[in-house]
């Protein structure tokens, strides 16, 4: 693992250690520099797992990546620095009762006795820092959220909205097979009602706003305050992706969504 290298493109600048601190300032680094995106699910190429691939598409390439990369990078990075972290399965919920396939990954991180969820990988809604397992509220910047208990090892993540508390995901804290999550990934990246399928994304949160791109639609979010605009032409939408999320593409670039 490449550490100086990751630390570069996170624009993070520190001596590393299996801390608390750290985590956090990794967390936070990683969410903010690092967009959700699935361009090249939208580009009809595979996604792959392995660690040479992310490290040279996230990392050398300056690119994003979804749930399974990013959070497979992320936990590659924690446990050559020394954590103690797991990545387990979840079923986003994003306000519904009925169940869904567990086709998200997140990791847990345990430091001193306390359990900590991180992930760096769950887009537009995603947590800026690490969310202790204990049912607290916790403020990160404009936005709230917790963990709640619904069983014995059933948790659920929430964030406030001015409805009250939306449902995102819930997950078991119990550690699945790098196996599991190809097999996952594998279905989200190819299977043809798969939303990464259906819908291009791009996603990038920070202290001040969060940026949302869904095909032609792309959403400014500040704090349950949110600003639409419709893209028009393939032009505007390499721009945006330029200027907001800092990916760049040639301009003869043709996704397979959005069509114009």
């Amino acid at each position: 693992m490449k550490l100086e290298s990751y630390f570069k493109r996170i624009e993070w600048k520190g001596a590393p250690k299996a801390n608390l601190e750290t985590l956090n300032a990794l967390h936070r680094s990683h969410a903010t520099h690092v967009p959700f995106e699935n361009l090249d699910i939208q580009l009809a190429r595979n996604i792959s797992l392995e660690s040479e691939a992310l490290e040279r598409k996230i990392i050398e390439n300056n690119r994003g990546g979804y749930c399974f990369e990013q959070n497979t990078l992320f936990q590659a990075v924690l446990r050559e620095i020394g954590f103690d972290v797991i990545a387990c399965e979840a079923r986003v919920r994003m306000g519904r009762t009925t169940p869904s396939a567990r086709t998200h990954m997140m990791l847990i991180v345990n430091i001193d006795g306390d359990q900590y969820l991180a992930d760096v990988g769950f887009g537009g809604e995603g947590l800026f820092f690490p969310l202790q397992l204990n049912g607290s509220v916790q403020k990160q910047f404009l936005w709230n959220y917790q963990i709640t208990k619904k069983e014995p090892n059933l948790f659920v993540l929430q964030t406030h909205r001015q409805e009250g508390w939306l449902d995102l995901y819930e997950f078991v804290a119990e550690q699945r097979e790098p196996v599991d999550f190809e097999v996952a990934n594998w279905y989200t990246s190819t299977h043809p009602q798969s939303v990464f399928v259906q819908t291009l994304t791009a996603q990038l949160p920070t202290p001040e706003a969060r940026y949302i791109l869904r095909n032609r639609m792309f959403i400014t979010e500040r704090g349950g305050k949110e600003e639409s605009l419709e893209i028009k032409t393939p032009q505007e939408l390499l721009r945006l992706l330029q200027e907001i999320f800092h990916l760049s593409f040639p301009p003869e670039t043709s996704f397979l969504n959005p069509t114009f």
